[in-house]
């Protein structure tokens, strides 16, 4: 039986009237007249019988009738992704890749959420170093978080907030005691930061631009240590703008506008189309841009 049939038995099944399920079906009378006889022959029971002016359902009809809107309610279910989703019912674990500073300014406010509104989801925090690979589609990673590089041709992305990077060195260092620019801030001894152990980026190549070179006096492989190693001693580092302010001003750390044209750093998000229209984990990654705009 298609399902367009089992739509038609539910509902002259439920209205035990040929007209009124016709208007349900948004057809006509005589099709749904049709559509009864052919239902007799398939199922092998008259299933509606005239008493008086309306019609009664059989003694089959009414075994049915249950067992048929049972039937329609999950196929619905398979057919519109999501209905019924609950997430309080919801019990799974979302594996995330992310910068430890953007993992710093956002995981306090996902994981209430979650607990809110998911409490038996978890989360798990990986750091980049599948970054470029293939984590995402070998589902290693249900997100990937951060400035996006090179992705598989397939990968879906949303594009989240947009951030600028600024320095930041502690409160009382000697940088702060003039205008900073440029060929003070190049003067400066700086912390890198790179899993790889990379020492040139962006900033050197704005730097030559002006004819100037900074050393990088250490490099280190997260913006957690940078922050740490900058409080301790006069160093420099470079943090985003407006992210964990109370976290710098309680390691007694102070920003400041990078005297350079660089470019503002576009945040989003990356999974895989496999999981797109899934209701559990499109309803995580909505809960996950939250935590990133708040």
């Amino acid at each position: 039986m298609d399902l367009n049939l089992l739509r038609a038995l539910d509902a002259l099944l439920q209205e035990n009237s040929v007209t009124r399920a016709a208007e349900r079906l948004g057809t006509s009378p005589a099709a749904a007249s049709r559509t009864l006889a052919r239902l007799r022959r398939i199922i092998g029971d008259p299933l509606l019988v005239r008493a008086g002016q309306q019609m009664v359902p059989t003694p089959r009809a009414l075994e049915l009738r249950e067992e048929v809107s049972a039937a329609l309610r999950s196929c619905d279910s398979v057919l519109r992704p999501g209905a019924g989703f609950d997430p309080a019912r919801l019990q799974r674990t979302f594996t995330v890749q992310t910068s430890d500073l953007l993992l710093v300014g956002l995981a306090g406010s996902l994981t209430e959420r979650l607990r809110a509104e998911a409490p038996q989801v978890d989360v798990v925090f990986l750091p980049e170093a599948l970054e470029g690979g293939p984590a995402l589609r070998q589902g290693w990673v249900d997100v990937e978080l951060g400035v996006l590089g090179q992705l598989d041709p397939e990968i879906r992305t949303r594009r989240l907030t947009t951030m600028t990077p600024v320095g930041v060195a502690r409160d009382g260092h000697p940088l702060f005691n003039g205008p900073i620019d440029a060929r003070r801030f190049a003067a400066a001894d700086h912390i890198g930061v790179s899993r790889q152990g990379k020492r040139l980026g962006p900033i050197d190549r704005a730097l030559a631009a002006h004819g100037l070179r900074r050393r990088i006096a250490a490099v280190v492989p997260s913006h957690t240590s940078a922050m740490l190693l900058a409080r301790d001693t006069d160093l420099v580092t470079l943090v985003l703008a407006d992210w964990l302010p109370d976290t710098i001003a309680a390691l007694g750390l102070r920003t400041f506008p990078l005297p350079l044209d660089l470019p503002a750093l576009d945040l989003g998000m990356a999974w895989h189309p496999r999981n797109a229209t899934d209701p559990g984990h499109r309803w995580f990654r909505d809960r996950l841009a939250a935590a990133v705009v708040a």
